[in-house]
């Protein structure tokens, strides 16, 4: 798979180019993201500069099985709104019945992460991420090949509705109707799906009744030395992996959390062997990138690859310094783990404060972005 998505790279001209200035003196969007003042606005590729015309046809794009070799899923299938577009299952499938390996992100404030899914260091933007489910063979996902390309743009093109949609996207384009416009507005879609108006955040904004005391408890502990949690889920986004247009280089850390140790030498079973897998590099094992927390309640279930059911689960673990995993074919002690990032180092909580953390973590969703109309199937609205 890593050598799929590498290629499909090469593929998308103009991808690669970025916008790196702040909000003072830079160019405005022509986009209007729900963004409060306080958070920055995300990078936009100067080769695909955000509009709402493009985030409308992304929209309807993203919501159509007709985007797949056989008409059964669309992006949606595995990124559901009311799961803070995330799936629900612990790995999802494709459009040919081939199980993914990675656990299905939620892609809410997608657009502020400075590489994209789990453990690849070279996907840098959207556009270069929305290639993969659409082309990869491993695993085939949407299954878009050679043989079944033609026919699914010409079922586009032929559609009333994206001959409007693409027209206004793209009024320069004679013939709007490649993948590259494809690929463009979905990502422009994904890129538009912010949402910072959880609990937390009115509480951040000065509304001292929005976190009840035992969520406030769980703040104080969340953002503690005891706990650690806040060293790779920190800032406005909840994790230390962030990008956004007050930077003027991308940071991307990724952490080995003591999930397996199957080798005692630090091992994780294939395929999810993190970093390792672009790299090679032996320190690299193990090691994925932290997802935000926002709307974590939402998305389980948790880590890589979803063998984790709840947050509580989640929490234990942490608290452990690690899985030790005692049956199977993965059994191995990841408290161990001497690749284990230094943070990872285990804490005790009592019941009551475990309960105050989880607490603190449901505040942290946000109930517009799963009920908004502006991210829902529009399909369905013409029905």
């Amino acid at each position: 798979m890593a050598a799929t998505g590498l290629a499909l790279l090469l593929l998308l001209p103009g991808c690669g180019s970025e916008t790196f200035v702040d909000d003072h003196g830079a160019r405005l969007s022509a986009f209007e993201y729900d963004v409060p003042e306080r958070i920055p606005l995300p990078v936009e590729p100067e080769g695909n500069p955000m509009t709402e015309e493009k985030f409308q046809l992304g929209r309807h794009l993203f919501f159509d099985t007709r985007l797949s070799a056989n008409g059964t899923i669309a992006c949606a299938s595995c990124h559901h709104q009311d799961k803070a577009f995330a799936d629900g299952r612990a790995l999802p499938v494709g459009a040919t019945g081939e199980v993914h390996p990675r656990n299905s992100q939620g892609l809410v404030n997608a657009a502020y992460f400075p590489s994209l899914t789990w453990a690849n260091p070279v996907l840098l933007t959207i556009e270069q991420q929305i290639m993969i489910p659409l082309f990869g063979e491993e695993p085939v996902e949407h299954g878009i090949n050679d043989s079944n390309r033609d026919q699914i743009l010409y079922e586009l093109e032929t559609d009333p509705v994206y001959q409007r949609l693409f027209a206004d996207a793209f009024p320069d384009d004679d013939q709007p109707f490649t993948f590259h416009r494809v690929v463009q507005a979905l990502a422009s879609f994904v890129r538009g799906i912010t949402a910072f108006s959880s609990r937390f955040d009115r509480y951040q904004e000065g509304d001292r009744d929005a976190l009840t005391a035992s969520e406030r408890q769980g703040m104080e502990l969340f953002f503690s030395e005891r706990m650690e949690c806040f060293h790779c889920h920190g800032g406005y986004n909840f994790t230390n992996s962030v990008y956004d247009r007050s930077h003027f280089f991308r940071e991307m850390p990724f952490h080995n959390t003591g999930l397996f140790n199957i080798d005692g030498l630090g091992g994780y079973p294939e395929p999810n062997t993190g970093v390792h897998e672009i790299t090679g590099r032996p320190g690299d094992m193990g090691r994925f990138r932290a997802p935000s927390l926002r709307n974590v309640a939402l998305t389980a279930p948790y880590m890589h690859d979803g063998s984790i059911e709840t947050l509580e689960e989640v929490i234990q673990t942490y608290a452990a310094g690690g899985r030790n995993v005692t049956t199977g074919p993965h059994v191995g002690d990841g408290r161990m783990n001497p690749l284990k990032d230094g943070f990872v180092v285990g804490f005790q909580l009592s019941d009551a404060e475990l309960q105050a953390v989880l607490d603190f973590l449901h505040a942290l969703t946000d109930e517009s972005v799963t009920t908004n109309p502006r991210f829902s199937n529009p399909w369905e609205e013409q029905e």
